[in-house]
């Protein structure tokens, strides 16, 4: 079908360039390949200036170069720079073929493609680009314009049939809507090629360079390839599409027809893409250009085809031209609508996941929670609502309905109303995209109806400025832009606008989030009474009893506090106390807590950049004992620490050490385990010299490991003092501390202790309610099933791409350390938070953790699935090719 589809680029070195360039324009200097599908283009740094030989296709006809010429004064006319034609068009010889080949003065600037910045701005950019050399060319002729081109997405079918046809399958319905559309697309020549890789910025100002596509075909079809070529370079494809759509309608009008015509055309294009490529790897052609690109426009083009084909038209059709303000008249009798919101009672324990919910009235604008599914992407759930069902009264009419206005009454006396600004009958619920544009094409209908039936519209970053007024700053927040999330069911969030997320980073959700059985302990609990643990009631004492169970043998005195915090400078107190000293050991790079003598164990820089040099006088830090990137690596780690341990401890005062408190594996950092025998031979050590053994399970203990319970007894160690808390409670403020009876006692003799909200009736019921979970529902076991598979799968993942330096934890309490280089282990920070800004696209949440906030940290709820693990992995996979 076309002369170019099997024609390959020109085998041209640059010896075969230089001689060229000299022979014909009297050009040398240095030589430098630039990318081209088709073409041979090199650039010629002269002394009198850069040039460009380019070495056409011998596809080309001289006639297509001619109309290149000549359109060039027309776009420099226009006023958008661009390169200017130096001689004539020559034809030449190379590798034994004869081809045209011309020289163009060279456009200075950087494309956008090499900018490293890529947003909506410079989406507008490439859009009003577009447009202005449409606009320029809405007039010119040439004969050598009227080509058949594989580029000229008219022929798009017979490209994807010649070159791929096991693409025909994938876009049948987008070549069925051009085929019924194509007799009323307006044509005129186009650039064809306007992307990020043609559209050069200097000082400011867009330059357009290539003009090798330069053909006769639909005006609408400069739009769709510059649509297609921002797909897949922002966090936004429909809001990155919508923005080229209305800079470039800005210079052209484009009809309605022409419009709807666009997104078909933005899929082919991506289709027409990929069977190029894939006539290069049948044909094994070397080229670096389109080599680099080919993974890239896969992706761009697989993103295209996911998106609602039905819902981009529309929403291309409202951006690309003015839309009438409706006038609505009260039409029939209104009702007060029912809340289907994220935060609807009705959808509680669950039940938006099944849901049968036809009220008699609902919202407009509002984010269907009923509508949304786990396990998929952010702003791909249907649960917009562009209407509203309202219920009439037995003996209500139904009216004419003006333009603009639609009532389906096929279900009556329940019947949908919607208003539209557009002609024809558009989707009823949407995806989460462009939100503001479809409340223009499809408007509150509350006057048809006389009562207000529109939802309040969600605003997480008016929420966040709330936030960041009285809300100290320094309490962070994940994310720069967060989503407002207002609902959790087991490993899942979901935000104000019905977008679920796997949670990936949660430890305190142990029982993962709204389990009914918390919700109905806690309810009761409060019902019953909620006081502090000086009183005598049930609660407490069957938590204590229950906890003391779960520890070693000897350790059956537990304390309930608020926090970790609190747990952690109780256990010190508790050490100190006991053994009359006054200093404790602790080791390097470990988060302890936030309370003074919490955080005084605490010297980990990555939540405290000032930590190492600000430990108080009484804090003695011993080395990190990390195996991975530490002072000693590999098998004998463990030894080596221990003597380096040995050596410290004969140059200080040894009496003075109350005890010792570790973490059992690291969990800010990541997850990593502690070297083998470590933390027994610390223990050991300590207690030889008359010191007290803390584990700190706040983040790592109570299940989570899957394999043991507590942390400690991964490492064949046990504790004098166990702290705990987050998990213990699933969010409650509930911590414990676990002691032998001797500690206890030492501790009473210096007077009583009390925490107020330690063990109330309302948090011991908690504990107890998660206990309960943790037995009924094998949430450990559930842990060393499912930790186990994900961790099988990083380390596959690890396999495929080298960012992944190491895989740390286990159970659910994992770790991906991202380094740039496995050799020598440098972090690799900024793709570690990019990752997780990535992975949230996908709709997963995790976050960047370890002093040098380069490992992802996963520690989901322990009730997360195999089918959300294997969900997990595939996005994971995905974002690491794509970064």
């Amino acid at each position: 079908m076309s002369d170019l589809t099997t024609a390959a680029r020109p085998d041209v070195t640059l010896d075969d360039a230089a001689r060229i360039a000299a022979g014909h324009w009297g050009l040398s200097g240095e030589m430098r390949e630039l990318g081209s599908h088709q073409d041979h283009n090199v650039r010629i740094d002269a002394p009198r200036g850069r040039f460009v030989l380019k070495i056409a296709n011998a596809g080309w006809a001289r006639s297509a170069l001619d109309a290149q010429h000549a359109a060039l004064p027309v776009i420099a006319a226009a006023g958008i720079p661009g390169p200017t034609p130096v001689g004539g068009i020559e034809q030449v010889t190379v590798a034994g073929q004869r081809v045209h080949a011309h020289v163009l003065t060279y456009v200075e600037g950087t494309p956008l493609l090499d900018r490293g910045i890529f947003g909506v701005d410079e989406c507008r950019l490439l859009g009003n680009t577009a447009g202005r050399v449409v606009a320029a060319l809405a007039d010119f002729a040439h004969p050598g314009a009227e080509r058949h081109s594989p580029w000229d997405l008219r022929n798009a079918a017979g490209v994807i049939d010649q070159l791929a046809p096991g693409l025909r399958a994938e876009v049948a319905t987008h070549l069925d809507r051009i085929g019924e559309l194509a007799a009323r697309l307006p044509t005129q020549v186009i650039h064809g090629d306007l992307t990020d890789d043609n559209v050069v910025l200097a000082d400011g100002a867009a330059g357009v360079i290539d003009f090798g596509d330069l053909c006769v075909s639909w005006r609408c079809a400069e739009l769709a390839v510059t649509a297609a070529s921002v797909i897949g370079k922002t966090g936004d494809d429909v809001g990155a599409v919508l923005a080229v759509v209305e800079a470039f309608t800005a210079h052209v009008p484009l009809t309605d027809i022409e419009l709807t015509a666009v997104w078909p055309l933005v899929v082919l294009r991506g289709a027409v893409l990929v069977a190029s490529y894939t006539e290069m790897e049948a044909d094994g052609a070397e080229n670096a250009y389109a080599q680099q690109r080919d993974d890239a426009d896969r992706r761009a083009y697989q993103a295209s085809a996911a998106l609602d084909a039905e819902e981009m038209s529309w929403l291309i059709r409202g951006a690309g031209q003015p839309l009438p303000t409706l006038d609505l008249p009260r039409l029939l009798p209104g009702a007060r609508p029912v809340a289907l919101d994220v935060t609807s009672e009705l959808w509680d324990d669950g039940a938006w996941l099944n849901s049968g919910v036809r009220p008699d009235a609902t919202r407009y604008g509002e984010y269907r929670l009923d509508r949304a599914r786990p396990l998929t992407a952010p702003g791909h759930h249907k649960v917009f609502t562009l209407g509203v069902w309202i219920t009439l009264p037995e003996d209500a009419a139904l009216p004419e309905t003006p333009p603009g206005v639609i009532v389906d009454a096929s279900g009556a006396p329940r019947i949908w109303v919607q208003a539209c600004a557009l002609p024809g009958t558009p989707p009823r619920t949407v995806t989460a995209h462009a939100e503001h544009l479809w409340r223009r094409i499809c408007p509150d209908p509350s006057p048809l109806l006389g009562v207000d039936v529109a939802a309040p519209e969600p605003d997480p970053a008016g929420l966040l400025a709330r936030r960041g007024a009285h809300f100290a700053a320094v309490q962070e927040h994940y994310y720069d832009a967060p989503p407002q999330i207002e609902r959790g069911w087991r490993e899942f969030l979901v935000d104000s606008r019905a977008n679920v997320y796997l949670d990936l980073v949660n430890n305190v959700a142990t029982t993962g989030h709204a389990h009914p059985h918390l919700s109905r302990a806690a309810s009761r609990q409060w019902r019953l009474l909620n006081t502090n643990s000086r009183f005598h009631y049930e609660q407490v004492v069957t938590l204590c009893e229950r906890l003391a169970g779960l520890a070693p043998d000897g350790l059956d005195q537990v304390f309930l506090v608020n926090s970790g915090s609190e747990a952690v400078d109780l256990a010190m107190r508790l050490a100190l106390t006991a053994t009359g000293r006054t200093r404790m050991l602790a080791a390097r790079e470990a988060y302890h807590g936030n309370t003074i003598g919490s955080d005084a164990v605490t010297s980990s820089i990555g939540d405290n950049p000032h930590a190492l040099e600000t430990r108080p006088a009484w804090v003695e830090l011993i080395d990190a004992p990390n195996r991975i990137r530490g002072t000693h690596r590999g098998p004998d780690a463990g030894r080596a620490y221990l003597a380096d341990l040995d050596a410290q401890l004969g140059r200080i005062d040894t009496t003075e050490i109350a005890g010792v408190i570790l973490e059992p594996l690291f969990g800010n950092g990541g997850g990593v385990l502690l070297p083998e025998g470590y933390l027994a031979g610390v223990f050991d050590r300590v207690r030889a010299l008359g010191g007290v053994c803390i584990s700190d399970e706040v983040q790592v203990g109570y299940g989570r490991l899957g394999h043991h319970f507590w942390g400690f007894e991964q490492q064949g160690a046990v504790p004098d003092i166990i702290t705990i808390a987050k998990a213990m409670g699933n969010g409650q403020p509930l911590g414990a501390v676990i002691t032998t009876r001797a500690i206890a006692d030492a501790f009473a003799a210096e007077g009583s202790f009390f925490s107020s909200a330690g063990g109330s009736p309302v948090s011991a019921a908690v504990g107890n309610a998660v206990l309960d979970v943790m037995a009924d529902e094998r949430l450990q076991e559930n842990a060393r099933i499912v930790g186990t598979r994900l961790k099988d799968g990083l380390d596959a993942l690890a396999v495929r791409h080298p960012a992944i330096g190491a895989v740390h934890g286990m159970g659910l309490y994992l770790g991906v350390e991202l380094v740039t280089d496995r050799e020598t282990f440098a972090p690799a920070t900024e793709l570690a938070h990019a990752v997780c800004e990535a992975m949230r696209e996908e709709g997963c949440i995790v976050q960047p953790t370890g002093d040098l906030h380069n490992v992802l940290k996963i520690k989901p709820p322990m009730v997360i699935s195999a089918e959300s693990v294997d969900y997990a992995l595939a996005a994971l996979g995905r974002v690491l090719s794509r970064l």
